[in-house]
């Protein structure tokens, strides 16, 4: 009997010394995410007028993905996304923008913490929405290391030092736990200090303005003070590489630098256009991600979590399963391009943004990203896309024309948009942003980037839209989406919990056939493809 109860214990101390050295040898993370940043905004992409070397360090001792894409356009919708490993329309409430978060989707951040890792989280983390309403106990990001703040305020940037909350969490890490640390930069999001980025010392004539934009000095100068920004998110990440490598633990250090959607101007955040979900992406882990690569794969931000599970070496225990697919097979290659030829589509969709309609209806779309065509499905064609045109002010007049696109940050590029919609040049670029869409649209995004030429009922390709029309309705219904399973109605039941309440006059596709048509309580009527 001794001799059984000796080798017992001698293979529970076996059993826990694995486990220490497991846990002492599993690779920290550090997840980087910044509020509304486009591809290609970094300077490791080609861009002059942003200069991101922290992010270029990344990419050039690690991966540098051209094409990574989120699972939504919207903050909240594309952090559940890639917190769960599953798309919006797979996780109710949490899919659409500022509503709760249901805790039967388990996030990775808490499986981490159960198995050891020390987990925490500055700045931005999940949100906009109502986590306690679903009876978390704290944001799905993790415990919030806010205490440290800036010195020196600095106008139209976070006063959350970002870099010193990440010093203060790793002197409070328990001795021999891996880290698990979530940066969330508010930095683009709007509002900007106005013209800071010329006063920087940045270039007009450094910016690339797109297509969807107008080239004006305006409108430069709004994207220099968002590439300000960008910058000023991308130093705090240098400081953090720098405290990495002076503790010898960067190249033991798993990091994901990227964005949660694309830039806060028109035609941009809030749309399934590239510009809305088409992000940048860079991945570095001393030798086990070999550097240098460039890799072509389409990837979304729903793989980040099975490929942070993996690394960590974490079971996901989840009542539901994960939809996004682990990437440590593309990272740990040697190749560049194209390295996994299955990685062939992305999917997103959105639902509510802000309150921008009648009865707070959203605007339902879903999409399937190629290399070549990027296919769209407009639920509701009927509805503005980017909110309507009026809506009531708080004395209960009905406020100007071009007055309420809440789909859409307010900035100086919408107010030049809105303020000259009566100039046919201005006009133009408006309509682009919230003109009324057909219930399909097509776009080759290889000659055409800035998705400004609708191809779907070009006969030409009608081959091509049919192929991608039924490959996202089959992928649709394989995930579950209440969209084409007949349920659709069911978002616009998930109450809107955070943000202004507005009013908007009923649509005329709204009222019944027998009331009068085209007064002034209903100038809320898509007219077909004209302008509001």
């Amino acid at each position: 009997m001794k001799l059984v109860r000796l080798l017992r214990t001698l293979v529970l101390v076996l059993a826990v010394a694995e486990a220490a050295q497991a846990q002492s040898t599993r690779p920290n993370i550090l997840f980087v995410i910044t509020d509304d940043q486009s591809y290609p905004h970094a300077s490791a992409y080609g861009s002059r007028f942003v200069q991101t070397p922290s992010l270029d360090r990344v990419a050039r001792e690690g991966v540098l993905f051209t094409n990574a894409f989120v699972a939504s356009p919207g903050c909240s919708p594309s952090r559940a996304a890639f917190l769960t490993g599953r798309y919006p329309w797979q996780i109710e409430h949490a899919g659409t923008h500022a509503s709760s978060f249901s805790t039967k989707y388990v996030v990775f951040p808490d499986l981490l913490e159960q198995s050891g890792y020390w987990v925490g989280f500055p700045g931005t983390g999940w949100g906009p929405g109502d986590w306690r309403a679903s009876g978390r106990t704290r944001n799905p990001a993790g415990p919030e290391f806010n205490t440290e703040r800036l010195q020196t305020a600095v106008a139209g940037i976070s006063a959350v030092d970002y870099a010193a909350n990440f010093r203060e969490f790793l002197r409070r890490r328990p001795t021999g736990a891996p880290f698990y640390f979530w940066f969330g930069a508010s930095e683009p999001h709007r509002t900007y200090e106005e013209g800071a980025g010329i006063r920087a010392g940045k270039r007009l004539e450094d910016v690339e303005v797109p297509g969807y934009l107008p080239d004006t000095r305006e409108v430069r100068s709004d994207l220099l003070d968002y590439a300000r920004e960008i910058e000023s998110a991308d130093r705090h990440l240098g400081s953090m590489l720098r405290m990495l490598e002076a503790a010898g633990e960067l190249d033991n250090t798993l990091i994901i630098v990227t964005s949660d959607n694309g830039m806060p101007f028109p035609r941009a955040k809030g749309t399934v256009y590239d510009a809305g979900i088409h992000v940048p992406m860079a991945v570095r882990w001393g030798g086990r991600v070999p550097g240098g690569r460039v890799v072509e794969d389409l990837v979304s931000l729903v793989d980040f979590t099975p490929t942070v599970l993996e690394v960590a070496g974490v079971s996901h225990r989840g009542t539901y399963p994960m939809s996004g697919r682990s990437l440590v097979g593309v990272l740990t290659s040697t190749a560049s391009g194209i390295v996994d030829p299955s990685r062939d589509a992305v999917f997103t969709g959105r639902e509510r943004h802000s309150s921008s309609r009648w009865n707070n209806l959203g605007y339902p779309q879903r999409a399937i990203r190629t290399g070549r065509y990027l296919y769209i499905r407009n639920f509701a064609p009927e509805r503005w896309p980017a909110g309507a045109p009026r809506k009531y002010e708080e004395n209960g007049t009905l406020g100007p024309m071009h007055g309420s696109y809440h789909d859409i940050d307010e900035g100086p590029t919408l107010a030049l948009l809105t303020s000259r919609a009566g100039d046919p040049f201005f006009h133009s670029y408006l309509h682009l942003a919230v003109g009324v869409k057909p219930a399909e649209e097509l776009y080759d995004v290889r000659n055409d980037p800035a998705c400004l030429h609708n191809l779907a009922a070009d006969r030409a390709h009608a081959n091509v839209t049919r192929e991608h029309r039924e490959r996202l309705a089959a992928f649709l219904a394989g995930t579950g989406d209440p969209r084409v399973l007949g349920n659709g109605d069911i978002w616009e039941s998930y109450e809107r919990l955070s943000g202004p309440a507005r009013k908007f006059p009923v649509p005329e596709w709204a009222l019944p056939v027998t009331a009068p048509r085209g007064s002034a309580e209903a100038p809320d009527k898509p007219r077909g493809r004209s302008s509001p």
